[in-house]
């Protein structure tokens, strides 16, 4: 019967060992998920800040396009100006010389 008792007292060692083992797996295994979602979330925030950054870009590049736009549409005017500066300057010395 000690035999029978020495084992007894082993197995209930093993499954106290067993249970302790099991206790520390489920708390890493928490730990591990508790760090998964924080990653989660800082990728799902990095995520949102490329968007709205892709939104700035694509403002900046239509309002970049319109000033474009703009100056081009002036350049012909100052052709235009550059013109009749000529004309003015050859007028004033035609008047000039009368």
């Amino acid at each position: 019967m000690p035999k029978l008792d020495e084992l007894t007292g082993e197995v209930k060692a093993l499954h106290t060992h067993i249970d302790s083992v099991e206790k520390e797996v489920v708390g890493l295994r928490r730990e591990t998920m508790t760090k998964f979602e924080a990653v989660d979330v800082k990728f799902e925030s990095a995520d949102t800040k490329v968007v709205a950054l892709d939104a700035k870009v694509e403002s900046l590049r239509n309002e970049m396009s319109s000033r474009f736009d703009s100056l081009e549409a002036r350049i012909p005017v100052r052709e235009k100006v550059a013109e009749l500066e000529v004309l003015l300057v050859e007028l004033e010395k035609k008047l000039a010389s009368a």
